[in-house]
């Protein structure tokens, strides 16, 4: 199975960021953390974080053309305010677990819209970074 994790604006910036909200963990590590679990899966993994939208639709778009099985995606800010995103999703039709790693059911009044949420397969939150080896088990799995 071929998993591509994408991820949205600053989650690049892991580990300095906010680390009382999004931890102290580097987002290097949670690259390796991923791989790490992929390799346990038997699954294939890829990665791509951008701070472009436009980036993001492309990445999506390209991974219809890759045959990626899967997609474990935190769109970050881009989840309350993307709706070219949202459409890229619905082109691909490619299986995506929606990521944040902070409870937003519980943050500011505008992290409560989310334009992925009714695309994606499932959402997970306040998981930490937990959360993306729940979403790439459930991508393998069906859990």
């Amino acid at each position: 199975m071929k998993i591509l994790v994408l991820n949205g604006p600053n989650i690049n910036m892991l580990g300095i960021r906010e680390p009382d909200i999004y931890g102290k963990e580097s987002y290097d590590y949670l690259v390796e953390m991923l791989k790490k679990h992929a390799d346990e899966k038997g699954a294939e993994i890829s990665f791509y974080q951008s701070n472009h939208e436009g980036a993001l639709v492309d990445a999506i778009q390209q991974a219809y053309f890759d045959k990626i099985d899967g997609i474990v995606f935190n769109p970050a800010a881009y989840t309350h305010t993307s709706v070219a995103i949202a459409d890229a999703l619905k082109a691909v039709g490619i299986p995506t677990v929606e990521v944040h790693i902070s409870d937003v059911s519980a943050r500011e009044d505008f992290r409560q819209i989310s334009y992925i949420r009714d695309i994606a397969v499932k959402t997970i939150s306040g998981r930490g970074l937990e959360g993306y080896k729940l979403a790439l088990d459930y991508l393998t799995d069906g859990e």
